[in-house]
């Protein structure tokens, strides 16, 4: 559900903040008042195409902000876990700025995404329907989607167990594709892999073994200079001879002690110099402990130089570091796996996708039954709204077409179609050319899918054009049920929609310093009154049309009540 929503310098807004709650809200003013830029302004932040057009005169940026509700368990948390967005309270907070040197800034709870990740995520959130812009509903591709989402409480379970045997399928006969194309550069390609895969495996590198192995390498080519610095550093202190280290801060701490108890000052600077000693005494005995347990291992500095080399002969193949190398190697492995191994012919392998293949047509048969009956039960609910839409003649249908070749959802093509007259052929849902009819078969199946799909805001944009009188009427019903299910937000010129909502804005457009401007107003019930009087009979507000506005808020009360 769209909460806030936030517009700076977007068009003929040069600032506005409104908030949206649950239901049914509708947005009312003038033509040309600018109630379609916040639609604009909406598609935006949900992923539609941006312009440097859309930013106000004057203005080096335009910015959107739109915080959304989204529900759990609901399609758009899978699109938020593909793009690495964490959304702990259910919230979406998106911010899209549009900069006059056509930079396009878009964050989702402080992710940065492209244009194209907004529209993924966009597409999960708001259907924005106009007259003209039909999206999924109008998009035959979508149509089979639709469908399963419909029925997806009988159908989700085999769809999965169909699209985990395709891409089995689809990965097999890739392979066997690949192989047919060229069976000597396979061979090579197979010796080569095999090569490195057993050279690598047979290396068995390990994650930080080379510094470790460096370390050791400089100690043990150092031996030499290291005994003797040893040595050197034993002797200083405690060698055999008069006035070594030791000895000289021993004859220190004798002098300090003969005049340690006069004051405080000599006692701490005795015990200083005195710890001194012992830490050099016990720094002399390591020393010695050290030198003497040193032993020169030839045959290791040996085995370290070998195995550096070889760590640095591979690296130099495959990688700069064992990181590199490592991921090499797995890349190798699984290419090997794909490929089958040496024992694998071309023809084993045709025989293993030709068995896929026929275990995934089966499951294509099965989706086409049940899907038949989904089709069945979908056709009869449609038929049911648009009786209430007095479209009761209308005949919807589903027709399902065999596909040459699978494809992820199977091998059906389906697509809706529409009778609107009795003795007329039934035709395509996209080819509907009545714009009144078109706007109540989007209501019929407005009704049906806003719960399945699970989106969380729908915006109708003029939907109702074309219509008047009982039409309007029960477009204006359906409409405000659809908002007992989602978030609805409607642009309308009529009045009888106007009076089901359970919000109502309007829309003014005006003059302030020699620039236009657009506002946006919450109406109470008096003002609603009197904008529901204007639309019903213009500017002049007789009291005639007032009366009628009321008793149009009060039937739709009693609507709702009852």
């Amino acid at each position: 559900m769209l909460q806030e929503l936030s517009i700076q310098n977007f068009a003929i807004i040069p600032k506005l903040n409104v908030s949206f709650q649950q239901g049914m809200t509708v947005l009312t003013g003038e033509t040309g008042a600018g109630k379609s830029i916040i639609i604009d302004a909406v598609g935006l932040l949900t992923g539609g195409r941006g312009s440097v057009d859309f930013i106000r005169e004057g203005a080096d940026k335009a910015i959107l902000q739109g915080l959304i509700d989204i529900e759990p368990g609901t399609p758009i948390w899978q699109m938020l876990e593909k793009y690495g967005i964490e959304a702990d309270d259910n919230q979406l907070l998106i911010h899209r700025e549009l900069h006059r040197n056509g930079r396009n800034v878009i964050r989702v709870n402080g992710i940065l995404v492209n244009a194209a990740g907004l529209k993924e995520i966009g597409s999960h959130l708001v259907d924005i329907h106009g007259q003209n812009e039909h999206q999924e509903l109008m998009n035959v591709d979508r149509h089979i989607k639709l469908l399963d989402e419909f029925g997806r409480k009988s159908i989700g379970e085999l769809l999965e167990q169909y699209q985990a045997s395709f891409n089995e399928y689809r990965r097999l006969a890739g392979a066997l594709k690949k192989r047919q194309n060229d069976e000597q550069e396979w061979a090579q390609r197979l010796d080569m892999l095999t090569f490195q895969s057993r050279e690598l495996s047979e290396a068995n590198l390990q994650q930080g073994e080379e510094e470790q192995l460096e370390s050791e390498y400089q100690e043990l080519t150092n031996f030499q200079d290291v005994l003797t610095s040893l040595s050197k550093a034993y002797e200083a202190l405690q060698g055999d001879w008069e006035g070594n280290g030791l000895e000289t801060v021993s004859l220190a701490v004798n002098s300090l002690e003969e005049v340690e108890e006069l004051t405080p000052k000599y006692r701490e600077l005795t015990e200083t110099v005195r710890g001194a000693y012992y830490e050099l005494q016990e720094a002399a005995s390591e020393l010695l402990s050290t030198r003497d347990n040193m032993e020169f291992d030839e045959e290791r500095l040996k085995e370290v130089e070998e195995r550096l080399n070889l760590i640095r002969s591979l690296e130099r193949k495959y990688g700069t570091t064992i990181a590199d190398v490592l991921a090499h190697q797995d890349g190798v492995d699984r290419e090997l796996a794909q490929m089958g191994g040496k024992e694998r012919t071309a023809a084993e392998l045709a025989d293993e996708v030709a068995l896929v293949r026929k275990a995934t047509l089966e499951l294509a048969e099965k989706l086409n039954k049940e899907r038949v009956k989904i089709a069945q039960e979908l056709n009869k609910k449609i038929h049911e709204q648009l009786a209430d839409l007095y479209m009761d003649k209308a005949i919807f249908s589903t027709k399902f077409s065999k596909r040459s070749q699978l494809n992820e959802f199977g091998q059906d093509d389906v697509e809706f179609y529409i009778q609107t007259n009795p003795g007329e052929s039934a035709k395509p849902l996209v080819k509907v050319a009545s714009g009144g009819e078109l706007s109540r078969m989007m209501l019929a199946m407005k009704t049906i899918f806003a719960r399945e799909q699970g989106i969380t805001s729908i915006i109708f944009d003029e939907v109702d054009t074309g219509v008047s009188g009982r039409v309007a009427q029960a477009i204006a019903e359906k409409i405000a049920m659809i908002g007992q299910m989602s978030q609805v937000l409607t642009i309308t010129h009529l009045p009888q929609v106007a009076a089901v909502a359970d919000h109502h804005f309007y829309i003014k457009k005006q003059i302030i310093g020699k620039r236009t401007e657009t506002t946006l107003t919450s109406l109470d019930e008096q003002g609603r009154i009197e904008e529901l009087a204007r639309m019903l009979s213009g500017d002049e507000l007789t009291e005639a049309a007032k009366d009628n506005a009321r008793d149009l808020l009060e039937r739709a009360s009693q609507r709702r009540r009852g």
